[in-house]
């Protein structure tokens, strides 16, 4: 009886311990796109295609993880994104300030 009760208390600590979920990674969701637009908008995948890429790369599959609610690998996803987005936001200014491009 008592062994009997204790695998159910076990069982019943499982469930609820494997019920607990990662939260909704809106924040990082919400910065990488807005690094995405600043990346764009100094025409980055023109002058930077190798970061852009990246990004954007980084940025479809958060996406997709995100739409299966596997909210840990989008959050890697969406920080790798806005990381290369910002490096391709930078690399693009770099280069347009050098090429005497206005920005």
């Amino acid at each position: 009886m008592n062994l009997l009760r204790l695998f159910i208390g076990i069982s019943i600590f499982t469930v609820i311990v494997g019920c607990q979920t990662v939260p909704a990674p809106i924040e990082d969701y919400s910065i990488a796109r807005a690094a995405m637009d600043a990346a764009r908008a100094v025409q980055a995948a023109r002058h930077s295609p190798g970061y852009w890429h990246q990004a954007e790369e980084a940025y479809r599959k958060g996406r997709i993880y995100f739409e299966d609610r596997d909210y840990a690998k989008a959050k890697e996803q969406f920080i790798r994104a806005r990381l290369a987005a910002e490096r391709a936001e930078n690399s693009a200014r770099l280069i347009r300030q050098k090429t005497g491009e206005i920005l």
